[in-house]
């Protein structure tokens, strides 16, 4: 089977920029070595030459076996050590600073709290405590004073719990206390 000639008054295409290889008259086989053209048989029923691939014929290598897990240097693992012990190091002498210094930490939250629960307390009277009423006309607070000090005002006579009780025509003064979290109570006293 032969490739039909071109058209008349056409010019032969040509391939993308690439000149046409040059045509063989019909019969005759290309030079030794070559390919004959599309559509042209080949000399003795021969096979067309196929190049090559290199290493055609040999198989080919081998894969590489897997590769274990590269083993770390001593000094990544000292390096990581390291780093861990500072850690842990600095966490533990934060703690013991913490706990320990006599002018922070919790030595000073444990003074703090303690002075504080000590000022609250001179607010909190007992039966028999002397005191003297800051703001006795808007927010009435009784402080505690010693019953010999010119300060003493009234002395705690009596605590009555409840919502709705009062201090009677026995007391001469009396504080009411109300809280959601706690009781409510009345404070009386009596002039000192």
């Amino acid at each position: 089977m032969s490739a039909p000639p071109p058209y008349q008054n056409q010019p032969p295409q040509q391939g993308y920029g690439y000149a046409p290889p040059p045509q063989m008259p019909y019969g005759q086989q290309p030079p030794y070595g070559q390919q004959p053209q599309y559509g042209q048989p080949s000399q003795y029923g021969q096979q067309p030459y196929v190049a090559q691939q290199p290493n055609a014929g040999q198989q080919p290598p081998a894969p590489r076996p897997p590769q274990g897990p590269r083993r770390r240097s001593p000094l990544h693992s000292l390096l990581s050590i390291a780093i861990v012990l500072a850690v842990f190091g600095g966490g533990a002498w934060y703690v013991w600073k913490y706990n320990t210094d006599p002018n922070g930490g919790k030595a000073k939250a444990e003074a703090t709290r303690s002075a504080q629960a000590e000022e609250n307390k001179k607010y909190e009277p007992k039966v028999g405590d002397c005191v003297r009423i800051q703001d006795p006309q808007g927010s009435p607070l009784p402080v505690i004073v010693d019953c010999k000090s010119a300060e003493a005002q009234y002395k705690m006579a009596d605590t009555l719990y409840g919502p709705d009780r009062s201090c009677g025509s026995a007391y001469d003064y009396g504080i009411k206390y109300s809280s959601r979290r706690a009781a409510d109570y009345t404070l009386c006293f009596k002039k000192v």
